[in-house]
């Protein structure tokens, strides 16, 4: 992450953790049990890097695998650059004390060329600069490491990590963006060739380094490769797209070779000279703005895709090869993932389906609360809907501090945080987690003084890293006891939840990536704040955020589809929600249509699509569903826009809601109705085969009102509990074997729950009733084989796996294990039913063992 994530002119700017840290990386490998997979089998239908090459650290179905065994990745990000190199060994112990196995680091291109211009990788000028002394370090640690070598690698870096020489001596990389101006950001043309001879000049010098080390069978090294840095984050957050010369010339190539003939009928400058055209794309008048808009925004992730191509070609020239390499996706702030999908629609064609490459979150969410669990939810959820079915989830930065960003006592996050939130990630099936800023350092001062305030290689003053669990003076924060604390629970259960994918309910949540198109508006074009303002109110989580919380909350562990990519199959996607405004492509009604009339059943939420995303006419699924849009409410000027319920949604009582498209419908049953006027906006329709319920109001997270449309649609979750607090939901994963976690979570601050769990109406757990603290999180087996135990349910979590015995964590008062077989634990009260060892425990440690 930069400083510049939040333009820095900003009024009233205030530090946060997305705008004032930020990195990636991954991983500590924690092998599963011995057996649990076929080494054989795995590495036949591996996803290797691409090259033909052995590889040692792959990936397949969803797993992360380093020597053909299902591992999860743990890391904790070291910066070696902002630490004496005497120091380098203190920040490694805290590390093994809080149970990680491996280390992430930025390698800065702009800390390693020194003031004559050449590169010091071996400390020649610096100790702090022998790179191949670090990585050595960490693997005479036991560590694996992540490498992270730019170009950019931001981290409040100066420059973002590229040094400003490179920019000097070929300032036409520097981009002109509206209306010729310069960029305000450190952004790069990415592809042009000054630009790309001089990231190879840097790979050349780094690359041989991490090649040296990389992992080898039986003994620890690099795993993973970041290729740059969220690539595409400068240009969206400061709106300033690439519009330097060579890169238009490659766009209107590109527009030439897309639309062809029909170019002219799309832009009015079409016929013009290249001068011409490249004004008309600077300065764009409104009439085409929105297809500009969207047009600039797929170029852009075919540009992308190209950089990211080129920067692995120049990392496997330099010996980087038989490791997965990583793109690190951007998008979070404030507490919010609304943004998210942004990063994952700029990014997702230099990655998604591409052997070798992994793709990996970076978000900044501070406490999981009622208000943002969904967004770290749809983070996972968005992210696998584009991956292929091999790649496995990633989170590359995951905020593991406090949340002080300023240094100055005005946040702090709560205890809870990061165990809510690496917890959610793993329930998803998240194989790969880096903590970052693990320990923070001090920046040294450059070489040469420029002048510029401190004369120092970062922003942020000689400390950086106040937050992190490890302050830059190498003392454990407030942060650190928890992080320990999640850490060994993960590894706990490590051999178990290495080779478990997520289980889902029978209901998706549509991703329409075209929806983030968004982050290159051309300036004062009413008809593009048109269409931004509608897709942001609506796109992923609906309006008010009630469909995908509602969701979650009630219960439904949901995936997520990628309307673009391809069929929608009723047998494989029985229940599909959308969120949508007025805005929707083509190709995408056309599928939603053909999947109704197949037998589809649809939850559509926010307005009827009526136009597509260059705001051209198309109401192919308006015409299917027999609607006819009238007027648009809004709770405005002293009117209290309300609905009433009708049908399966009554009795209910009269709501305000702020704001609902009124229609009309030719069929079916009108369900919601606005008071002032008795029209409808809200629908029950069949369609073909198949039938949708359409809501065109901003509907509160009513999770009574939403699971009753599910059910209407033929969809339940599968698993309930008897808490009566919204924050309580359950998730499940499960092996290949049918061993399985329930994964309970209580998002609540303060109010502990206890409850009893069924699925699809047989009580789990024998019935027991589960304890969960406020903001806090277990998971508990289900017919899991560990240590030789096949343990058919327990109350407590699994701290730890022996040969024959497994320790466990009690999560309040009485924990019951129930063990198939013979089983005993000192202290507990026994009995042997049916089979069945039941064990009951009054200890908050505590060990099981066979026999």
């Amino acid at each position: 992450m930069t400083q510049q994530s939040v333009p820095v002119t900003t009024p009233g700017f205030a530090p946060r953790r997305r705008t004032v840290l930020g990195g990636l990386g991954a991983g500590v490998a924690l092998a599963a049990a011995p057996g649990a997979l076929n080494s054989a089998a795995a590495a036949a239908k591996t996803r290797s890097p691409g090259d033909g090459s052995a590889a040692s650290v792959t990936y397949r179905d969803k797993q992360f695998l380093i020597d053909g065994e299902p591992t999860v990745v743990l890391a904790g990000e070291i910066h070696y650059f902002r630490l004496k190199r005497a120091d380098w060994q203190s920040r490694l112990d805290k590390a093994k004390e809080a149970g990680l196995n491996a280390i992430a680091t930025y390698i800065p291109w702009m800390w390693h060329e020194t003031a004559d211009g050449s590169i010091d990788v071996t400390g020649r000028t610096r100790p702090e600069r022998d790179l191949g002394a670090f990585l050595d370090l960490c693997r005479e640690n036991g560590f694996h490491v992540i490498a992270r070598p730019g170009p950019f690698t931001m981290a409040e870096l100066k420059g973002e990590g590229v040094p400003q020489r490179v920019r000097t001596d070929h300032p036409e990389i520097v981009p002109t963006g509206w209306n010729g101006d310069k960029a305000t950001t450190a952004a790069v043309d990415y592809l042009a060739p000054a630009y790309l001879k001089e990231a190879r000049r840097w790979y050349d010098a780094v690359m041989p380094v991490i090649a040296e080390r990389l992992h080898r069978k039986g003994r620890p090294g690099v795993i993973a490769c970041q290729l740059d840095n969220e690539i595409g984050m400068l240009p969206w957050v400061s709106n300033g797209p690439i519009l330097t010369d060579r890169c238009l010339r490659d766009f209107n190539t590109w527009l030439d070779t897309t639309y062809g003939k029909d170019l002219a009928e799309r832009y009015p400058f079409a016929g013009g000279s290249a001068g011409e055209r490249d004004a008309a794309i600077r300065a764009p008048k409104d009439g085409y703005a929105p297809a500009l808009m969207h047009d600039l925004g797929t170029y852009m992730r075919r540009a992308i895709a190209d950089y990211a191509a080129r920067l692995r070609s120049y990392a496997e020239a330099g010996g980087v090869r038989g490791i997965p390499f990583l793109i690190n996706i951007h998008g979070t702030g404030g507490g919010s993932a609304e943004n998210f999908p942004i990063g994952v629609s700029q990014l997702m064609e230099s990655y998604a389906g591409k052997p070798g490459m992994i793709s990996g979150a970076d978000f900044y969410l501070g406490d999981l609360t009622l208000g943002n669990v969904t967004d770290l939810y749809l983070v996972n959820a968005f992210m696998d809907a584009v991956n292929d079915s091999d790649q496995p989830l990633a989170a590359l930065e995951f905020d593991a501090g406090h949340a002080d960003y300023g240094d100055d006592l005005s946040n702090e996050t709560g205890r809870g945080a990061v165990g809510l939130k690496t917890r959610l990630c793993v329930a998803q099936g998240a194989k790969m987690i880096n903590y970052y800023l693990f320990a923070g350092g001090f920046n040294p001062k450059l070489d040469k003084p420029v002048g510029d305030g401190n004369d120092r290689i970062g922003i942020t003053g000689e400390r950086h890293g106040f937050a992190a669990p490890v302050d830059p003076e190498g003392r454990p924060g407030v942060s650190f006891a928890p992080t320990k604390e999640t850490a060994q629970a993960v590894r706990g259960l490590a051999a178990a939840l290495a080779p478990m994918k997520a289980e889902y309910d029978d209901v998706v949540l549509g991703f329409v990536p075209d929806h983030y198109l968004t982050e290159y508006r051309p300036p004062d074009s009413a008809a593009v704040q048109a269409l931004v303002d509608d897709v942001t109110d609506t796109r992923g989580f609906g309006p008010r955020g009630a469909l995908s919380r509602a969701m979650l909350l009630g219960g439904f562990r949901y995936r997520s589809v990628n309307l673009q990519a391809g069929h929608l199959d009723p047998a494989e996607q029985p229940v599909l929600a959308l969120a949508t405004g007025q805005y929707l492509a083509r190709a995408v009604q056309e599928r939603l249509v053909r999947y109704l009339q197949a037998g589809g059943r649809l939850l559509l939420s926010g307005q009827v699509p009526g136009r597509d995303m260059t705001g051209a006419s198309c109401t192919v699924l308006r015409d299917a569903l027999g609607l006819t849009p009238g007027k648009t409410l809004t709770d405005a000027n002293q009117f209290w826009l309300s609905v009433t319920a009708h049908g399966w949604a009554a009795p209910r009582a009269e709501i305000r809601v702020p704001k609902a498209q009124l229609c009309s419908a030719s069929r079916g049953e009108t369900v919601l109705r606005e008071v002032s006027t008795g029209d409808g906006c809200g629908f029950d329709i069949p369609v073909g085969k198949g039938r949708a319920v359409v809501i065109t109001t901003a509907y509160r997270c009513d999770l009574d009102f939403w699971l009753s449309a599910f059910k209407v649609l033929g969809a339940v979750p599968a698993i309930t509990h008897s808490s009566t607090d919204a924050g309580v939901f359950m998730l499940t994963t499960k092996d290949e074997h049918g061993g399985r976690l329930l994964h309970a979570f209580n998002v609540t601050s303060g109010y502990a729950e206890s409850c009893t769990v069924s699925e699809k109406g047989k009580a789990l757990f024998g019935g027991e009733r589960l304890h969960l603290e406020g903001a806090s999180a277990a998971m508990l087996p289900l017919g899991l084989t560990a240590g030789g135990l096949r343990i058919a349910y327990a109350t407590a979590e699994i701290t730890g796996i022996a040969d024959g015995e497994v320790t466990f964590r009690a999560l309040g008062g009485e924990a019951v294990v129930a063990v198939d077989g013979r089983a005993r634990c000192e202290g507990a009260k026994s009995s042997y039913e049916g089979g069945r060892t039941i064990l009951r425990v009054r200890r908050g440690e505590f060990t099981v063992r066979k026999g």
